[in-house]
């Protein structure tokens, strides 16, 4: 379980593939506070830490993550938003992230505004999967490669975030540009909601 505030943007250092799986191994400040194991979400995917050395850890992404998400879009010197899994004994700063990115989407426009900026993603529209949840409402949560956002101006498959100069220059929303795909996480409670409805 993550929050959607990020830790670090981190740097890929190598890219390994291995039959249908992708091996990522990473570079960032807290690899020594790393567990074997332990969860580490990658642009809001959750992956398990396979093994590491004194600077650097390595996770692995096999083919279902691959096709939903844009992992297997990333070079080496690529920064990946990171999130270690949540304590449950603070403070929730974001919303509820499980770590299991739905689809991905495009970035169709970056707007400056005043000192910040305005995102806009589309994605492609599956009419049955947003019955059940999988879409967006207006002040409602999204993560977009792992970041805990608010969404405005939701059509049937697109949105726009508003992002303030801390989130653009500690994430990698600094690299996101017109025609970037980014991974989406459609909110949980918002599924549960419209799996509920379908049965009430």
């Amino acid at each position: 379980m993550f929050s959607g505030i990020i830790e670090e943007a981190a740097t890929v250092v190598a890219l390994e593939s291995d039959k249908n799986n992708l091996h990522l191994t990473m570079n960032c400040s807290f690899v020594n506070e790393l567990k074997i194991d332990q969860s580490v979400a990658h642009n809001g995917v959750c992956l398990t830490v396979v093994s590491k050395t004194a600077d650097t850890y390595t996770v692995t992404a096999i083919k279902e993550t691959l096709d939903r998400s844009n992992l297997g879009l990333f070079k080496v010197g690529d920064k990946v938003n990171l999130e270690r899994s949540m304590m449950m004994n603070g403070r929730l700063d974001g919303h509820i992230v499980q770590g299991h990115v739905d689809q991905t989407a495009t970035c169709m426009n970056v707007e400056e505004a005043d000192g910040s900026w305005y995102f806009t993603f589309e994605y492609a529209l599956d009419k049955e999967m947003a019955k059940k949840g999988y879409l967006t409402v207006d002040k409602g949560s999204v993560t977009v490669n792992g970041v805990s956002l608010t969404v405005c101006n939701p059509t049937d498959n697109s949105f726009q975030v508003a992002i303030i100069p801390y989130t653009y220059e500690f994430t990698n929303f600094h690299q996101i540009k017109k025609g970037t795909v980014v991974n989406l996480e459609f909110d949980i409670i918002g599924k549960y909601l419209s799996r509920m409805m379908h049965f009430a």
